[in-house]
């Protein structure tokens, strides 16, 4: 057993990875659940990301989000291991989700049963979104070369460490909504109306504040050029309902990175239920660690 027939990598649906990028390269995905006004859909079911916004706004309550259930783990994790595959999970933070917990209680639960639990390695990919989506995308590059697990988690360890991600949103009400709103706190209450920048690192973490929209914008490209002139060009741009000015940011980071993105991706609808419409985000590693070679 050889390349990707020896390791099998699985994430859950925060990633946004492209369907035709995880079609490619064999990863298989596991839904979280959203809520609004009490009705539960799976995240990886909500296709129409505009409806789902609008029925967000109209909402007295808002969203609430919850990870998938061990049986969701279960359920994509045996017939891997009954193929004879090791397994890499790659998830959402745990300092925001108990999906990575959830996880290790699938795999538990398996070595239990003496069903190949062992053979799972579960990783925090301490990142969402696009963030987590190179994490994902080093283990997978490593499987497809032939690696096993976890040789496959040191890669998506390496490409963590590497990461660096910044997003733009509109406004924090939706997080300071949600809890999950972590050191931006303490700009709660500015009277100023800002548009905050922020990064994730386990949890949500302030980057700067500015006044407009554009110049949010132009602080992302600001730091593509940054990771550029650091060596890592293996770029992502990802949004939140906000097409427009993410097409004009990808042209300009295929300017200033001088190639094509890894992957470009609208978020869905678990992360914008916590931070709204109008994301803007951008970020990179060194590329050899997610392009397979």
């Amino acid at each position: 057993m050889t390349g990707s027939e020896k390791t099998a990598v699985v994430c859950d649906t925060t990633a946004y990875l492209p369907s035709a990028l995880l079609a490619k390269r064999g990863i298989e995905t596991i839904s979280l659940y959203v809520s609004v006004d009490g009705e539960q859909e799976r995240e990886s079911e909500i296709a129409d990301y505009a409806a789902f916004y609008q029925r967000l706004r109209a909402s007295q309550s808002g969203a609430t989000t919850s990870q998938p259930s061990i049986g969701d783990f279960l359920a994509v994790y045996e017939p891997l291991l009954d193929a004879g595959k090791e397994i890499v999970s790659v998830h959402i933070s745990a300092g925001i989700s108990g999906t990575f917990e959830a996880a290790n209680q699938a795999r538990e639960r398996l070595v239990e049963e003496d069903k190949g639990g062992e053979r799972i390695q579960v990783v925090d990919s301490r990142s969402a979104a696009g963030g987590m989506g190179l994490c994902v995308l080093g283990a997978s590059a490593a499987a497809l070369e032939g690696a096993n697990a976890e040789e496959a988690v040191d890669r998506a360890e390496r490409a963590r460490n590497e990461l660096k991600m910044w997003f733009a949103i509109d406004t924090l009400e939706y997080l300071r909504r949600g809890g999950r709103i972590g050191g931006a706190r303490a700009w709660i209450g500015s009277a100023l109306k800002i548009k905050p920048i922020l990064t994730l690192e386990e949890e949500i973490t302030p980057v700067e504040r500015v006044r407009t929209r554009a110049r949010s914008v132009e602080r992302l490209r600001d730091y593509a050029r940054q990771r550029h002139e650091s060596g890592s060009d293996g770029w992502v741009v990802q949004h939140i309902q906000d097409d427009e000015t993410a097409s004009k940011l990808i042209e300009d980071c295929h300017e200033i990175f001088g190639c094509d993105p890894v992957f470009t991706s609208e978020i869905g609808a678990v992360l914008g239920a916590h931070v709204g419409p109008g994301l803007l985000g951008v970020g990179s590693v060194p590329t050899d660690l997610v392009v397979p070679r």
